[in-house]
């Protein structure tokens, strides 16, 4: 069999792995360098332009942590991202390999290695890269597409979707961490007049309140020490288009002032200056927590409440979708098996069984993730529940009760679990429990909760 013409470069401290490889791998291709240490990357990269880089995940005998080698990856995805690599890794590192392969690694092998298997994916990893050089294919956009599924809870927020997005209303979407609220935030823009103008998202909760102002409505230069050049801030960066605000809830009310100020002029003043510049945008916010609870405790503005609800839609938790488990699993199957290039087809009948039986307390962004994981590291077609890593950690919400608890102990314990188990959503919180808001409100007030 012929040599492929790949240039192979092998970063590894043990003598003895280089040994071997310095003896297989020129058998099956053209050009094969070995270096010990990864100090000497990026300059050999840049001599010898290698097209794989098979990249060990520690280099120090008394440090088995893998973070040289995510380290390592970063830096060369990062100088040369044409390059492929290949991770190299002992079977206790296998959690990490995953990691750097969604850093961008092309895949990883596990020591002690199979030879077959081993040129196998060099050479895979060499014709995905010339291959890609050939068409020269370039994505514009990774927005993940919504998904509704045929639950009547989706059925009716689509609807309602489809009558708001052709409008400017702004619109405060509800649910849980990892429910997709930011992919509905994308989906409504999508289907609005402003699709072709940019979609601006902000996780409005993470930005430093020193920051806040500087990112939310830019700066000039000379505003304050390190303001070397002029910066446009979110709003002028949305400007015509969408302005979308993760976790607006996160904001100190000292800063919900600011913010009001801007959404009510729909003008905006940069740091250091004086100059007002208008902005239109469409804005769609986003939380997890119950905004009018915070009302009522003081810890959100009620006009800002009210000037960001325009429209509210709420997300409903994974499990009370839980028809739509199995189609999402195998939605996202279908996505990971292509980016990571896996045989994987499908789920066997126990998989899906595990699947349907989770709790998801991490909601839609937990079970893509897990899937993920087990695409990248399943040998099979069909993923198993051997495959399947799940955390069977007591969901938020549960209540235990002893035998010598009293009826109002008991009752203080399940609204308790109610409240942690919907975020502090009264309205669900209400209906879980079976009784009306008000005397949701009488009880809370009781037990101080």
């Amino acid at each position: 069999m012929a040599k492929s013409r790949a240039k192979i470069l092998v970063v590894d401290d043990n003598n003895g792995i280089r040994a071997a490889l310095k003896v297989l791998l020129p058998l099956h291709f053209a050009q094969v360098e070995l270096i010990s240490s990864p100090k000497e990357l990026m300059s050999k990269i840049a001599d010898f332009r290698p097209d794989v880089v098979l990249l060990d995940m520690n280099f120090h005998t008394d440090i088995n942590t893998g973070n040289e080698g995510l380290y390592w990856l970063s830096q060369i995805k990062k100088l040369t991202p044409d390059i492929e690599v290949i991770l190299f890794t002992a079977y206790a590192d296998i959690q990490l390999a995953v990691e750097g392969m969604k850093r961008g690694a092309f895949d990883f092998i596990v020591k002690p290695w199979d030879n077959d298997k081993l040129v196998g994916t060099l050479k895979s990893a060499y014709n995905s890269k010339n291959k890609e050089a050939v068409t020269n294919v370039a994505t514009t956009s990774s927005q993940t597409k919504m998904y509704w599924g045929k639950g009547t809870a989706m059925s009716g927020i689509r609807q309602t979707v489809e009558k708001i997005a052709p409008t400017d209303a702004t619109v405060l979407i509800t649910g849980e961490n990892g429910t997709g609220k930011d992919v509905l935030a994308g989906e409504i823009h999508r289907m609005s007049e402003r699709s072709f103008k940019p979609m601006v998202c902000v996780d409005a909760g993470a930005i430093t309140e020193t920051l806040f102002e500087s990112e939310l409505f830019g700066h000039v230069k000379g505003a304050f020490t390190d303001a070397h050049t002029d910066h446009v801030g979110k709003f002028e960066q949305a400007n015509g288009g969408t302005l979308f605000l993760d976790e607006i809830g996160n904001i100190p009310p000292h800063l919900q002032a600011k913010l009001l100020r801007a959404l009510q002029n729909r003008c905006i003043t940069r740091v250091g200056d004086s100059r007002e510049i208008p902005v239109d945008i469409r804005l769609i916010c986003a939380t997890n927590k119950d905004l009018k609870r915070m009302v009522n405790n003081g810890t959100f503005r009620q006009d800002l409440y009210y000037r960001i609800n325009t429209l509210e839609l709420h997300l409903p938790a994974l499990r009370e979708r839980s028809d739509e488990i199995i189609p999402l699993a195998e939605m996202f199957l279908t996505k990971f098996a292509e980016k990571y290039r896996r045989k994987v087809t499908g789920l066997s009948a126990d998989a899906a069984q595990l699947l349907k039986s989770h709790f998801w307390s991490g909601n839609i962004r937990e079970l893509s993730n897990c899937i993920e994981k087990a695409v990248i590291l399943s040998d099979s077609e069909t993923l198993t529940s051997a495959d399947i890593e799940i955390e069977q950690t007591k969901p938020a919400g549960t209540i235990e009760v002893s035998s010598t608890d009293t009826l109002e102990e008991t009752e203080e314990k399940a609204i308790r679990a109610a409240m942690a188990r919907f975020g502090g959503n009264l309205s669900m919180v209400a209906k879980s429990l079976e009784i009306s808001r008000p005397t949701l409100y009488s009880k809370l007030k009781k037990y101080n909760i």
